[in-house]
């Protein structure tokens, strides 16, 4: 009886996954998602604990979303980042990485390689790494998220939501803020490295989204910078998507701001302290324009007091553990108002 009724349930759930595929325009990937449904892409869908009502559900929600894509892909690999290549071969050139549950459009299908669109990189991915169809919808539903982006230079950013009250840090245009709620007084209520703020509704746009490749300039360093200094910025980039967790130091099961750094360093043998604030005072305070890969960035409340730390990976980049929702991440160094930066490397 149990049995019959599982079985019941797999082919409702298929009905409706195959009524989020008739959604989509068909492609050569059309095909390659009903191959991943007839392989198992339902059953391992059904793998996690929900009720056949929220599995209908689901299907239903994920037929008409698409959040700007028209064949949609999700990056499914454990941990670290997909590589984007100019050509479909493993010899290509690497044009881009795609993090781990990070979007794409597919534009079509060659062999084993997937030619895609992600933000600003186009180029070649192994399908072996890649969901598409029914399977990346219902991915992305449960990866989007909303997010506050600054439509004016300098936006500031507020402890509480009002004029008069103190000024935490400044953002640029562009810059995208971790939404929590839109309240009835003009304010919206962001999240800034775990810390609630709150910036005026007009100065703000307010968007779903999920996330996408990063540009290998992004990714780059400046010249003449040491080897050891490269070597460290390439080792700290691995981690990027993996946990954030208050007061943990593991780069994989998860750690704080200041404990990314210091267990980063701690590889090349330098000791850090596991505190923001006990870090900006170990090491020589230098200005922004000196900055190289390496060196740690600071950040602080509009009172300049410290709370959050990042790593400088040149290119005007910085990485870091920014908050539970985004773990690790990569933001420009402006993403808020840094306050100090210091340099721990001395060579």
């Amino acid at each position: 009886m149990i049995k019959h009724t599982r079985e019941k349930q797999v082919k409702i759930v298929a009905t409706g996954l195959a009524l989020c595929m008739l959604a989509a325009p068909l492609s050569a990937s059309a095909a390659e998602s009903s191959v991943l449904m007839a392989s198992g892409g339902v059953a391992s869908v059904l793998e996690t604990e929900r009720t056949l009502e929220e599995y209908i559900q689901i299907a239903q929600d994920a037929q008409g979303a698409s959040w700007g894509y028209t064949n949609i892909g999700v990056a499914n690999v454990e941990s670290g980042n997909l590589n984007v290549r100019a050509v479909s071969s493993t010899d290509g050139k690497l044009v881009g990485k795609l993090p781990k549950d990070a979007a794409c459009e597919v534009v079509e299908t060659v062999d084993d390689w997937a030619h895609i669109k992600s933000g600003e990189v186009e180029g070649y991915v192994s399908k072996e790494f890649l969901l598409t169809g029914p399977e990346a919808r219902i991915r992305a539903m449960e990866l989007v998220h909303t997010v506050a982006i600054a439509n004016t230079d300098g936006l500031n950013v507020r402890q509480e939501p009002n004029t008069t009250s103190e000024i935490v840090t400044q953002v640029g245009q562009g810059e995208e803020m971790e939404y929590v709620e839109t309240g009835s007084d003009g304010w919206v209520k962001i999240s800034i490295d775990g810390e609630d703020a709150y910036v005026s509704q007009d100065y703000v746009t307010v968007e779903e989204k999920l996330d996408t490749a990063i540009t290998m300039t992004e990714l780059l360093y400046g010249q003449g910078v040491s080897d050891v200094r490269v070597d460290l910025v390439e080792y700290a980039k691995q981690f990027v998507g993996n946990p954030y967790v208050w007061g943990g130091t593991s780069l994989t099961k998860g750690a704080d701001c200041s404990g990314f750094v210091l267990s980063v360093f701690k590889k090349y043998g330098i000791t850090l302290s596991h505190s923001s604030r006990a870090q900006a005072n170990e090491g020589t305070k230098i200005s922004a324009s000196e900055l190289k890969p390496g060196d740690l960035v600071f950040y602080g409340n509009g009172k300049g007091n410290i709370n959050h730390v990042a790593i400088y990976i040149g290119g005007g980049q910085v990485i870091h553990a920014s908050s539970p929702k985004t773990g690790i991440k990569i933001s420009n160094y402006k993403y808020r108002t840094p306050v100090k930066c210091v340099r721990v490397i001395h060579d």
